[in-house]
């Protein structure tokens, strides 16, 4: 999985200018002293990051109730390394780790980094056991932590600088996509910019997995992998050609094209996959008929790391092992039901929400798409989404982006803005170039007022080759300039 490969990028930067310090500092051993509200430091450790490189490494645990253990790391860049910036990182799936890599990454680039593990300890981020009976991990892990996280760092880089950090960013894709724009929903003064990469937002997200699961498991309509190098072969030929479909917003694609015909039993589809095919590039429609989420976007079905990886599985059998199998039983076992063993394939999509579904959507929803807040205090927001993201599809993020148009009553460029990805899969991968320094672009927005408009991708090494992002609904016209 691909949830966290925002960190990477992010950890590529160069170092900023340093900051202004103030004369009061607390150097690193004292910060486990350091009083901090429900919680305590457990260390706090000089670390060395590379040559003439050092940080103070801290580690909290966080008790906001007496159900919460939150785990939390602080990496500040010692003396003038600092660049005077705090990035706080999301994390990915139910988390239950802290990206520590990535965070020495920053701080060897100069940021003061912070992230969490969501308030639980897990060795697998498809592991929802941690949920079970316990709501108030539940409320950790959909907003809680990243909140308490932030205070948190807050604090200790204020006390160990001796100032408080200039600017802060929160970065994160998938689910870190989904803390992110929590972010700016419910603490829209926290960070002057914000990142959102493939975001769940949440709202109908297990509705639309659980019903890809059931098509799939109805008799003869799993999807193999000749299926689905038929649906990508057709996909692509039907809407340009080339190793990626660069326009899919023009896409129209129909998966009965590559129907069998009568005798024909190799390098086609049967009248039951293409009814599973349809299903998935459709979305989840509610019982009254009516659209709730988009579904898949055609071209990248048979892509490593792709459908086979996320929606199918390895065999019929064994589609409990898809990716959205597992978070899907974790959220409606552990979260919901209480039983960690349900089968999806006896969910019951055409039952309104019970107030249990409804309880947890409460803790993790991240669709509100009043942001007047989040523009008053000044906010930026950045979103990118990979067209061609096997586990979130790309459409939700277009229409989280038009609710909040509407919301707002007219345009929101001025402080968020929407970047679509050809050929991307779920936070990166795929054969279309995906690499943007994003933080850098939001850098360049916050503190110099420049607002990003065409932003050039990369493919990652060693591959070559790029692409021009215009924010949605823009497209690149003559010149590169977004039109």
């Amino acid at each position: 999985m691909r949830a966290l490969m925002v960190a990477a990028m992010l950890a590529s930067l160069a170092l900023g200018a340093g900051a202004a310090r103030a004369q009061a500092r607390d150097p690193c051993g004292k910060l486990v002293a350091h009083a901090l509200p429900h919680a305590r430091v457990t260390a706090a450790t000089d670390v060395a990051l590379g040559p003439d490189r050092r940080a103070c490494k801290v580690s909290i645990t966080a008790r906001p109730t007496a159900d919460s253990v939150i785990g939390i790391e602080v990496f500040i860049p010692e003396g003038s390394a600092w660049n005077g910036r705090f990035v706080q990182l999301g994390n990915g799936g139910f988390a239950g780790k802290i990206p520590e890599r990535a965070l020495a990454g920053l701080a060897r680039a100069g940021y003061a980094a912070a992230a969490t593990d969501d308030g639980h300890q897990s060795a697998e981020e498809t592991d929802a056991r941690w949920a079970l009976g316990h709501p108030q991990k539940v409320a950790d892990y959909g907003w809680r932590a990243i909140k308490v996280t932030t205070d948190i760092a807050k604090a200790l880089i204020r006390a160990y600088e001796g100032s408080p950090a200039r600017y802060a960013y929160f970065a994160g894709c998938s689910d870190g996509g989904r803390e992110a724009l929590i972010e700016a929903q419910r603490f829209p003064t926290d960070f002057n910019g914000v990142i959102a990469g493939a975001p769940g937002a949440w709202k109908d997200l297990v509705r639309l997995w659980t019903a890809e699961v059931q098509a799939e498991s109805r008799p003869g309509g799993w999807l193999d992998a000749g299926a689905l190098q038929t649906l990508q072969k057709a996909a692509l030929a039907a809407c340009g050609g080339g190793a990626f479909i660069t326009n899919e917003a023009a896409c129209r694609f129909d998966p009965a094209t590559a129907a069998c015909a009568p005798g024909q039993t190799a390098g086609c589809l049967t009248s039951a996959q293409v009814a599973t095919a349809e299903s998935i590039y459709r979305g989840y429609v509610r019982p009254d008929g009516s659209a709730a989420l988009p579904g898949q976007s055609p071209g990248a079905e048979a892509q490593s790391d792709g459908w086979a990886v996320w929606i199918t599985g390895p065999s019929p059998a064994r589609i409990d092992e898809a990716l959205i199998y597992r978070f899907s039983q974790g959220v409606w076992g552990d979260f919901v039901a209480g039983e960690p063993k349900l089968d999806l394939r006896t969910v019951d999509l055409s039952a309104a929400p019970t107030k249990a579904e409804a309880r947890v959507t409460a803790e993790l929803a991240a669709d509100d798409p009043d942001l007047s807040k989040f523009r008053a205090a000044g906010g930026k927001l950045i979103a990118y989404h990979g067209w061609n993201d096997p586990a979130i599809p790309a459409r939700a993020s277009i229409a989280y982006f038009e609710d909040v148009r509407r919301a707002m009553e007219g345009d929101v460029s001025a402080f968020y803005r929407l970047y679509l990805v050809p050929g991307m899969l779920h936070c990166g991968g795929g054969p279309g170039p995906g690499e943007v320094n994003w933080l850098e672009v939001m850098r360049a927005w916050v503190e110099k007022g420049q607002a990003p408009e065409g932003v050039v991708a990369r493919s990652a090494p060693p591959a070559s080759g790029s692409q021009r992002l215009c924010p949605y609904p823009k497209t690149p016209g003559a010149g590169g300039k977004c039109v």
